[in-house]
């Protein structure tokens, strides 16, 4: 089935309770956390995850667009979020970093650059529970989507089906009414949406509208 993950970095950062509530019926709340270092823009940190953990009953889905995760990501699993996502560029270790934060209880997520190519990490695939494929460039919200990524997500499906994983493969950037049919097509269940989400007049009906179009599409994939 398909998941819809609202992104705050799209929300008003100031009223983040009053905007999670607005898409609770969403599957995972997106948290992008961004240092000015590995991407040049700068977010939040641990204190506001917690604080959203505190003010949401939708799971937290963060996203960290930062160097050294290997020492930074277990603290957000410690703070709450149900999945956390590393990026492949910046690990040091990242079995070692995906076991810790499973042991954290959360779910483990690699993310990879629009550059960076999926096959050099298929056999670390058993060690995750999503993989992230970037459909921009990281590190700002409102991007165009990338179509040139479309096949990457054909591929990184077929490794993860060739593999009998149940591993999630979710897309960021750029994902809207006139794109995420493209990206279930190509195999990807779990959608981050911004702009689209939190640019809408009822954010929680523009969640169900993007989650129809989603699954609708993956049927068809499935067909062909």
């Amino acid at each position: 089935m398909a998941q819809i993950n609202p992104s705050i970095l799209s929300a008003d950062f100031a009223r983040l309770a009053e905007e999670a509530k607005a898409v609770e019926g969403a599957d995972w709340l997106h948290v992008d956390v961004m240092d000015g270092h590995f991407v040049p823009n700068l977010t939040l940190g641990v204190p506001v995850v917690e604080a959203l953990g505190k003010a949401t009953g939708t799971p937290l889905d963060c996203h960290l667009m930062i160097e050294a995760p290997d020492r930074w990501a277990p603290q957000y699993a410690e703070a709450g979020a149900g999945s956390v996502t590393f990026h492949a560029e910046a690990a040091a270790a990242p079995v070692r970093l995906a076991r810790e934060i499973r042991a954290q209880g959360a779910r483990a997520s690699l993310a990879l650059k629009p550059a960076t190519p999926i096959e050099p990490y298929e056999d670390l695939l058993p060690e995750l529970d999503m993989l992230l494929v970037m459909t921009v460039e990281p590190g700002f919200g409102g991007q165009a989507f990338l179509d040139v990524m479309l096949p990457k997500i054909r591929r990184t499906r077929q490794l993860i089906d060739r593999h009998g994983l149940d591993l999630w493969l979710q897309v960021d950037g750029g994902v809207s009414a006139d794109t995420i049919e493209r990206c279930a097509e190509a195999g990807a269940d779990v959608f981050v949406a911004g702009s689209a989400v939190y640019g809408a007049d009822d954010p929680a009906a523009a969640v169900a509208a993007l989650r129809r179009q989603a699954a609708e599409a993956a049927a068809r994939g499935r067909e062909r």
